[in-house]
């Protein structure tokens, strides 16, 4: 009698239904015994570079979800105007995120560090990591031995104090002195500035004599020069850095949302102290970045905050960086 013969897809079906009465149970079983609870945990974030013979490191000390962008920004205009950039841009219409990047710069002989953040004060709503994020990237408070302020808002100066005491014991520091004299006048009592103005008082003030006050042209160190960028506020000023035939700018607030104040610079921006100076400002600096092909790094842009930009008709297109800094 001849043996009997098994076609390969008789063969192959039996499998599959032995496979799965088998294996259908163990897996449901498995699921349900492993399942995990979401995780919350939120990772230090910062990034580094070389930029010549600096080495560059941002780092974000939060971030805040708000209501916007229009009408923070965009309000001499529609809202529907705005609402259509958005859309352009695949962004919400009704809801933006701002980030906060402080950047440290060490130069090999100095470690400097430009702007710091909300500070003690910004941590319940998730800010105020710079510190806990600069001890992440291999640094210290304590290593910093120049603090550098481009302007005085208080997403700018909240880390300077921590617990009453510098926050960077160790540093000196340099702010405008433009800047420094418009918040600290007595012009300012009685005006929608007067509350940051009371946080220069208690943030700056007591650092003064440590504090340097520049003016544009002015250098840091070698290889880091300030440059005038007025509108934001009264002394708002931009970095230019420069090692190795590498340069870079610390552009600041000159631009604070990399859609809306980069597209349409000349729509206003409410943080502006003068809306039609600080949309001067924006042209004329990223021209010049534009036109120069440079990095630069925005204190508002999305993080890692470093990128470029692209003249278009109207405006410029923000170009994240991808792999230039690591050549």
């Amino acid at each position: 009698m001849p043996p009997a013969t098994i076609s390969r897809r008789t063969l192959f079906q039996a499998s599959a239904v032995i496979a799965g009465g088998l294996a259908s149970p163990q897996i449901m079983t498995r699921s349900a015994e492993a399942a995990v609870p979401f995780s919350d945990a939120m990772p230090q974030r910062f990034n580094r570079f070389k930029l010549g013979d600096f080495e560059v490191t941002t780092i974000l000390d939060g971030l805040r979800s708000s209501d916007g962008p229009y009408p923070t920004f965009g309000a001499d205009q529609s809202q529907d105007a705005m609402g259509e950039l958005m859309r352009q841009n695949f962004l919400p219409e009704t809801k933006f995120v701002n980030g906060f990047t402080p950047t440290l710069v060490n130069t090999g002989s100095e470690l400097i560090l430009f702007d710091t953040g909300f500070g003690e004060g910004g941590r319940a709503n998730g800010q105020g990591q710079l510190a806990a994020a600069m001890q992440a990237s291999g640094y210290s408070p304590d290593q910093v031995s120049i603090v550098v302020l481009t302007h005085l808002h208080g997403d700018h100066i909240g880390g300077l104090m921590e617990g009453g005491a510098p926050a960077f014991p160790n540093a000196r520091y340099a702010a405008g002195q433009i800047e420094y004299d418009f918040w600290t006048s007595d012009d300012r009592k009685g005006t929608p500035a007067e509350n940051n103005a009371k946080l220069v008082d208690a943030k700056v003030k007591p650092l003064v004599e440590k504090t340097s006050f520049i003016n544009p042209g002015d250098l840091i160190v070698p290889g880091i020069t300030s440059e005038a960028a007025f509108g934001h506020t009264p002394g708002h000023l931009i970095f230019r850095l420069e090692s190795a035939g590498k340069q870079l700018v610390l552009t600041a607030d000159t631009a604070n949302h990399y859609v809306a104040s980069l597209q349409r610079p000349d729509w206003n921006v409410a943080f502006d102290i003068d809306k039609t100076q600080a949309a001067e400002t924006r042209k004329r600096v990223f021209d010049m970045i534009a036109t120069d092909r440079l990095p630069f790094i925005g204190y508002h842009m999305p993080f890692p905050a470093v990128g470029y930009v692209e003249k278009l008709d109207v405006g410029y297109r923000f170009v994240p960086v991808t792999y230039q800094m690591e050549l």
